[in-house]
């Protein structure tokens, strides 16, 4: 047991894990957002379902707690790496063969990740769920916790944050891409028949979540012009 938590093999299998736990929620984040392009009610329903409920609460303990464990061992395998390469990265003169430039900036591109979900925090989770939990009846924009329709349609009504958030959700697709492929790759999946495949697959999957987060923004966003 102590191997999984101190071999390489071992911690990139929780990051695996981990990263696969998140993908599954992405995707249910993505459906949920794509209520709102069709009616309002619908995504109030499942906000106010959400809320400040037990479930919803033991959910959001868990998923902090994936985000913190994937986040710390991608510190600790960079750090690893780094080591294990000494000052060879140093003399690199032109690009490893074989080697995409996702996979080399995959720390860089979770910080980018990180930067945006704690201002995504910020703007929903702090003001819906945090707000009710602590028993307010208006947020910090003067809304009421469970008016997540209105919160969400006011915020991207804004050019700005439309802009920073397909920035952000850019950087989730390359993340995503290498990630979803790397975790298949770590759980076995790595023969030369399936290389491909998985290659395919993880930029199918990432380009269906992403494109959905990226459409309800820029629908909403419209809407709101019209």
């Amino acid at each position: 047991m102590a191997n999984i938590f101190t071999s390489s093999i071992g911690k990139k299998l929780i990051m695996s894990i981990t990263g696969a736990f998140l993908v599954l929620f992405l995707t249910f984040h993505m459906l949920m957002n794509g209520a709102l392009v069709f009616s309002d009610e619908a995504y109030d329903a499942i906000v106010n379902f959400l809320g400040a409920n037990w479930y919803a609460l033991i959910g959001t303990v868990i998923l902090a707690a994936g985000v913190v464990i994937h986040f710390i061992y991608a510190i600790i395998l960079t750090l690893q790496n780094r080591r294990a390469r000494g000052k060879i990265r140093y003399a690199e003169a032109k690009r490893e063969p074989n080697v995409e430039w996702t996979s080399k900036n995959m720390f860089v591109l979770g910080l980018v990740v990180i930067c945006g979900l704690l201002l995504h925090l910020y703007n929903f989770w702090y003001n819906m769920q945090w707000t009710e939990i602590m028993g307010e009846h208006t947020n910090s924009l003067g809304m009421g916790p469970k008016d997540g329709a209105v919160m969400v349609r006011d915020l991207f009504s804004h050019l700005g944050y439309v802009i920073v958030y397909l920035v952000w959700l850019v950087g989730i697709w390359f993340h995503l891409t290498h990630g979803v492929w790397s975790m298949l790759h770590t759980v076995g999946w790595n023969s030369k028949v399936w290389m491909k495949r998985l290659r395919c697959i993880s930029y199918i999957l990432a380009t269906l979540i992403v494109g959905g987060f990226a459409l309800t923004v820029i629908i909403i966003y419209i809407q709101g012009l019209m």
